[in-house]
């Protein structure tokens, strides 16, 4: 895996990946950016809550969930000081769809944290983490 991230102008940056797909980056305009697109710790978030959404949904659809709709929405803390490293990530999960099973989705959500999602893993020691997930009936 690799990526390579080329400054394009002021704090803006192209980062592309091995599968030849890009992501722009920008900073904060205290800081010289023009705020085009979302900060590097952003990414960071969305990539832990893409990782885990994919085995969530995965493992829900082996379960045979009726699921219409997921959604992660990950919040974080981060420390005061440089170099300002996340301190607390929580993750809440919305499941969507008709007579999903709360012990499927309880399950799903716990193999994603403790062994499948590599993000959430990469993170683990450095911020300390709590997840809660709710169910809304389609």
């Amino acid at each position: 895996m690799e990526a390579i991230v080329k400054l394009v102008d002021g704090m803006r940056f192209v980062a592309d990946g091995t599968t030849g797909h890009s992501i722009v980056m920008d900073g904060d305009p205290e800081f010289g950016g023009a705020d085009t697109a979302p900060r590097p710790t952003e990414l960071v978030l969305m990539g832990l809550g893409g990782c885990t959404a994919m085995d969530v949904i995965s493992i829900l659809r082996k379960k045979r969930q009726d699921v219409k709709g997921l959604e992660v929405v990950v919040r974080a803390k981060r420390a005061e000081s440089h170099p300002k490293k996340f301190t607390e990530i929580h993750l809440e999960y919305i499941v969507r769809g008709r007579s999903i099973s709360e012990e499927a989705v309880k399950r799903a959500v716990q193999l994603s944290m403790d062994r499948y999602c590599s993000v959430k893993a990469s993170l683990e020691g450095v911020a300390g983490f709590t997840y809660n997930y709710r169910i809304e009936e389609e």
